[in-house]
């Protein structure tokens, strides 16, 4: 497969496929391709040849062999072999068979010398690593990522330097939610990725830009040379939709890549995955059912698809079926702990704080029993975060501290320094926003949203409105984006607008305050749960009052008074709330 994937011509089917259309047939996922099943899946997918390798002793050597067969016809298209005197050899045999199979079905010999880079140099010379490095991805495609962890740690334990095996390592390391050590893994496969093939390569400048720089924007230009380069493969198409795309706020092109994506492979779940969140980001409610009862169709159903349907059922305001979805999700492990910190963020927006805490609580623990310590941070930092919302400062630091103790990571501390900003900790704030500005230099979302959103909260509590207003400046770029954050833990996106509207606020521009503030409740399909709209409500009512509107300030307190109809007694935040609306009357 890594020999055949160089050549920009040949479309190979993805084991993610193959194990779909296996289960289709009432096979086991990660069945053996015999001869006659790899037939019939072939037949089943409309691909044009089946493959089938062999190799056999011979005395001493090795004999290997290459057949295509007309999938319809089963007539033979290439036929190759070639012998190996030792089992060292077998590599460069390998490599010998799979360029003649090439040129055979009509490759020109400089697209061959152009990607055809021999397989010791491309991978491993180990065949016990490749041997782990196969099972491990048979693994991640019958039983997820966790089962496939500890066979990627092995393959890079045998062979230190297999690139292709690290790279690996990091992307399922950031699919379970570990970004630390999926940036080491990745920043170790960049470093060795002159040991893989040209398509690889392409692949490890995308996730090294994703995972361990942040710098998104050279991200999409590795992403648009490979999909130039591999008009074939859908996988620049369908990582382009995802992060890239949705946390810079680029709704519209990461549902053209998804289609993109889809229009090469349509049975791969995830663009199906990435496009209905960008439909759900731009309140295209129908759209993103749509796209979901298309991906079910196609036995492509993504394993977010409760938790997407959760947040429709939340922005149609059907608590009934939001209790459905979420028990739902809550029966697959892979969304158990997300969606458990949903529904506490969900709580908290309403002010019902203990009860959100408990459940944040719950989320945490799910987390800590997978091991994914820093996933559990997040979960933490997220607590901190609305407790300093709500006023509630001393509780802030302690969560705050908590998660920095649980796992460090990008996006843990910057709502860790966000919450303790916010609870008026600057100091403490300051030093984790120093780290984050010397670890994370090229960071799209650390320079452009984070930090800018962090300094004007530092120079608010300088009372110094003007330097906050200023230091915004550069998150306008990106004002309506996810950022990383958002991305991965559902909070923290638009926070760069809500301390613009603090600080106008603060510079007595009230009605541009109002504005700032009105763009928030105006993107509720980007915010969801997060308590941050609760905020912005009581933000924006502040504001249009102060500007003089009262009809509108009465009716905009009306509305975070009914949000919080059932908040906790006695929070001073709502009972604030109350007070400055019945002046109003």
């Amino acid at each position: 497969m890594v020999q055949l994937q160089q050549s920009p011509f040949l479309s190979l089917i993805s084991e993610e496929r193959i194990g779909k259309e296996l289960t289709l047939m009432e096979q086991p996922r990660d069945a053996r391709l015999t001869p006659a099943l790899a037939q019939d899946v072939c037949v089943r997918t409309a691909s044009a040849a089946v493959l089938e390798g062999s190799i056999a002793a011979l005395g001493t050597q090795y004999v290997l062999s290459l057949r295509a067969k007309n999938c319809g016809t089963g007539d033979a298209l290439a036929d190759e072999q070639a012998q190996a005197a030792r089992k060292e050899d077998v590599f460069a045999s390998l490599t010998q068979i799979a360029i003649r199979f090439r040129t055979r079905l009509g490759e020109s010999l400089a697209t061959i010398e152009q990607h055809s880079k021999p397989l010791e140099e491309a991978t491993t010379s180990s065949l016990e690593a490749w041997e782990a490095l196969s099972a491990a991805s048979r693994a991640y495609y019958a039983s997820g990522a966790r089962a496939a962890l500890p066979l990627f740690k092995r393959a890079v334990e045998i062979d230190p330097e297999f690139a292709l095996a690290h790279a690996r390592l990091g992307i399922h390391y950031s699919n379970v939610g570990e970004s630390t050590l999926a940036r080491q893994s990745t920043l170790k496969a960049y470093q060795l990725r002159d040991r893989v093939s040209d398509v690889e390569r392409f692949s490890i400048d995308t996730f090294y830009d994703r995972q361990v720089t942040g710098n998104l924007e050279r991200q999409q230009q590795t992403m648009e040379s490979w999909a130039r380069t591999y008009p074939r493969d859908p996988s620049p198409h369908g990582l382009w939709a995802g992060l890239a795309a949705r946390s810079t706020g680029r709704f519209e092109l990461s549902i053209a890549q998804a289609d993109a994506s889809i229009a090469i492979e349509p049975d791969r779940s995830a663009p199906y995955g990435a496009k209905a969140f960008s439909q759900l980001n731009l309140n295209r409610l129908a759209d993103a059912e749509a796209t979901l009862r298309r991906a079910t169709e196609l036995n492509a159903r993504h394993p977010s698809s409760e938790l997407l349907r959760y947040f429709i059922a939340f922005l149609n305001a059907d608590t009934e079926e939001m209790k459905r979805k979420a028990a739902l999700a809550r029966t697959e492990r892979a969304t158990e702990d997300t969606i458990t910190h949903f529904e506490a963020l969900a709580l908290a927006r309403t002010g019902r704080l203990h009860d959100a805490r408990r459940m944040s609580t719950l989320a945490v623990d799910i987390a800590e029993q997978s091991g994914q310590r820093e996933r559990a941070a997040m979960f933490d930092s997220a607590t901190a975060v609305w407790e300093a919302f709500y006023g509630n400062a001393a509780a802030a630091r302690q969560k705050a501290t908590t998660a920095l103790a649980l796992g460090r990571g990008r996006d843990v501390d910057y709502a860790v320094a966000f919450a303790m900003a916010v609870a008026g900790d600057v100091t403490a704030s300051r030093a984790v926003a120093d780290n984050l500005a010397r670890d994370f230099p090229e960071d799209t979302s650390v320079q452009y949203m984070y930090l800018p959103a962090l300094r004007g909260l530092y120079s608010l509590h300088a009372r110094d409105a003007a330097t906050a207003i200023q230091s915004l400046q550069p998150a306008t770029r990106y004002d309506l984006a996810l950022g990383a954050l958002g991305f991965t833990g559902y909070f923290g996106a638009l926070y760069p607008i809500y301390v613009r509207g603090l600080s106008y606020m603060a510079a007595n521009q009230h009605a541009t305050a109002a504005a700032e503030f009105q763009r928030i409740v105006d993107h509720r399909s980007i915010v969801l749960v997060d308590p941050l709209d609760a905020m912005a409500r009581l933000q924006l009512a502040r504001a249009l009052a102060r500007s003089g509107d009262t009809v509108k300030a009465k009716s905009t307190y009306s509305n975070l008074l009914t949000l919080w109809k059932d908040a906790d007694a006695k929070i001073p935040m709502v009972e604030q709330a109350r007070a400055e609306s019945l002046r109003l009357r």
